[in-house]
């Protein structure tokens, strides 16, 4: 099973990118965990330019999304919204099939950005895709400096964690199983 990490911060030290690095070290055998390092790279938004074939950049985000099992995402708060780099790549999955139904946790470095989550579960639910309730998680890291293997290292923060990771693996194998047995007359 394979999921992608997008932190919603292009921060060196976003506490956010460091929480999904922290996701990838506590990830249970048998799951990959793939970040994401291509929102800076993105075009600006425009409807115009999403042609076929696309930019390599929104080619290589769609290619990715499609390919993974499921999504976990990391955002910071910005004036009470999701930062525009997020939003600029939510806005180029909007023509596609890439995340219609796709499992999707939420995991939130701040109890205060509330917001953002908020409007992230508003937008992703709006694309079709599917915010799995026990993978949208507030992890306490508002102040504490701590590294991914900090996070890791921490049980308290570890077993959040795992929780979110585990809720959105039961997501996935459930999709899975839905698509290889869609109907219940034929038995899988």
């Amino acid at each position: 099973m394979q999921f992608l990490a997008i932190s919603g911060s292009l921060r060196h030290a976003s506490s956010n990118t460091e929480l999904l690095r922290a996701v990838a070290l506590l990830a249970p055998p048998g799951l990959r965990i793939t970040q994401f390092d291509g929102l800076r790279a993105l075009p600006h938004f425009n409807p115009d330019l999403d042609t076929d074939p696309p930019s390599s950049a929104v080619r290589v985000l769609r290619e990715s999304i499609a390919a993974a099992d499921g999504l976990l995402i990391s955002s910071p708060e910005y004036a009470h919204g999701v930062p525009g780099v997020l939003k600029n790549a939510l806005d180029w999955l909007v023509s596609g099939v890439e995340i219609v139904g796709k499992p999707i946790g939420l995991l939130n470095a701040s109890p205060r950005a509330v917001h953002a989550q908020a409007s992230l579960v508003e937008i992703l639910r709006t694309m079709a895709a599917e915010v799995v309730p026990g993978a949208h998680v507030s992890v306490p890291l508002l102040g504490r400096n701590l590294d991914a293997a900090g996070i890791a290292a921490d049980p308290e923060l570890a077993l959040v964690v795992r929780g979110a990771v585990t809720a959105l693996m039961h997501a996935a194998q459930g999709r899975e199983h839905s698509r290889r047995c869609p109907s219940i007359a034929q038995p899988c």
